[in-house]
């Protein structure tokens, strides 16, 4: 008769510990200052970022030859934001997307590189102290590194927003030229949300890889990643949701409705990108754990370092 394998050694108590260890790591991490500090300061450079963003990306609009882009444009922003957050940031934005202001491409450009390079380089900082590392590269590189990420980002963030706002336009597109069918809408449909996806995904592990002062290899997707996505399009819909059916910022707050909407939208941003990166930094040290208590494991650790 075979003898019971000992609790310490079974691999499903064994599996339900790590877990429950897990669990408790994040549970500390969401506790501490150093993330709801983090997520404020991230807010803050957000806030700069997003204004020279707006502008950058609808001066171009009334470059492009596609007929009702600008309406199109207004549309995801009072999609992708809370409805409050939208209603102040419409004005400005639809007088920009309906004249042609060269002066503003450039100036958009430049704003958006400082500020938003100023928030990559502070989130960089944050990510260290996450992953509980120094920063050891030359200011120069770190803001070299932080200014290829905000354009490499934005890059991304830009991409994902253009299949958004020229889906529609490139679906109508296929049906009048092509004939297509409801197949072939569908499959478009189903292909164009998993770039847009992947392009979240690739943007948030392109921070949590050559964020931090780390060696490794790049993985396009992580568990970081999809849990910062989960959280910031659950933070969308559930303030739009809150903002439509409950609250009534406008009678209560006046004009700083629309701002105390924003600001909380950013801050769960910030709050998402961040933990994240803690579970991606878990996730990390339990695969260290793992390949530790087997056998060959100097071989393995390094293995897994070089990943």
């Amino acid at each position: 008769m075979q003898a019971p394998i000992p609790r310490r050694r079974d691999p499903k108590v064994r599996k339900k510990r790590e877990i429950f260890s897990h669990l408790r790591e994040l549970k500390q991490a969401i506790t501490e200052d150093r993330l709801s500090t983090g997520a404020a300061a991230l807010a803050y450079y957000l806030t700069l970022a997003i204004f020279p963003s707006l502008i950058l990306l609808f001066a171009v609009i009334p470059y492009l030859p596609i007929d009702n882009i600008d309406q199109a444009a207004m549309d995801l922003l009072g999609q992708a934001l809370p409805g409050d957050a939208a209603s102040l940031l419409s004005g400005t934005v639809r007088d920009i997307a309906t004249q042609k202001r060269g002066a503003l491409l450039s100036f958009g450009a430049l704003g958006l590189l400082w500020a938003a390079s100023g928030g990559t380089y502070a989130l960089m900082q944050e990510l260290n102290a996450i992953n509980e590392v120094r920063e050891s590269r030359p200011i120069y590189k770190a803001r070299g590194i932080a200014a290829g990420l905000t354009l490499w980002v934005g890059a991304l963030l830009l991409t994902a927003f253009a299949l958004v706002v020229l889906g529609g336009q490139i679906q109508q597109w296929l049906i009048s030229s092509i004939g297509a069918g409801a197949l072939l809408r569908a499959g478009f449909a189903l292909i164009r949300w998993i770039i847009i996806l992947l392009a979240f995904f690739v943007a948030f592990s392109s921070l949590y890889r050559f964020g931090p002062d780390m060696k490794g290899r790049f993985r396009p997707i992580t568990p970081g990643a999809g849990v910062a996505v989960l959280i910031v399009v659950g933070a969308s819909l559930l303030f739009r949701t809150y903002v439509a059916s409950f609250g009534n910022y406008n009678a209560t707050y006046g004009a700083l409705g629309g701002a105390i909407v924003l600001m909380l939208w950013l801050y769960l941003t910030g709050f998402a990108i961040l933990l994240g990166a803690v579970v991606d930094r878990t996730f990390l040290r339990s695969k260290e754990k793992t390949v530790n208590t087997g056998p060959s494991s100097l071989r393995l650790v390094r293995r897994v370092h070089d990943v």
